[in-house]
């Protein structure tokens, strides 16, 4: 079971990857990266990334019908207070993944069940002429099954 250092160097591998980071989406910080990102700034780009992954998981139009909500300990006031937590013990997130296009890019947020509390995903930077969206979602999946956190 590979950690977060060989399932990164993994994402680097996949057709036109430029960079790969696994992502607190709580914090907005990233707990791993490789390769290049937009801007030139992996932990500026995992706070932006992070922030459209909470506003998605955070959300009950996109949880599956009949989705186990769970509150958080705080009073409801907190940033997504009372709202689904992707990443609770024993629980999936709400959200398999999110993918974003642009241009001359893709970005393939893949969220990581975990089995503690922990918010976690996979993010890809894919450059449009030579990267596989399908294989990329396929591959991300696998390894987020595989990766072994804590």
């Amino acid at each position: 079971m590979p950690g977060i250092d060989e399932c990164l160097l993994e994402a680097m591998r996949l057709p036109g990857a430029r960079g790969a980071a696994l992502v607190d989406w709580t914090s907005g910080l990233a707990l791993g990266a490789v390769g290049e990102f937009p801007g030139g700034d992996h932990e500026a780009a995992a706070a932006e990334a992070a922030e459209v992954a909470r506003l998605t998981a955070e959300q009950r139009a996109f949880a599956p019908d009949g989705y186990a909500r769970h509150e958080h300990a705080d009073d409801g006031d907190g940033p997504g207070g009372g709202d689904a937590t992707a990443g609770a013990a024993g629980v999936d997130p709400p959200v398999e993944d999110l993918i974003i296009s642009n241009r001359d890019s893709y970005h393939v947020l893949r969220f990581v069940p975990t089995s503690f509390d922990s918010s976690v995903f996979l993010h890809v930077w894919l450059g449009r002429p030579d990267g596989n969206l399908a294989l990329a979602r396929i591959r991300l999946g696998e390894m987020a099954g595989r990766l072994v956190l804590g």
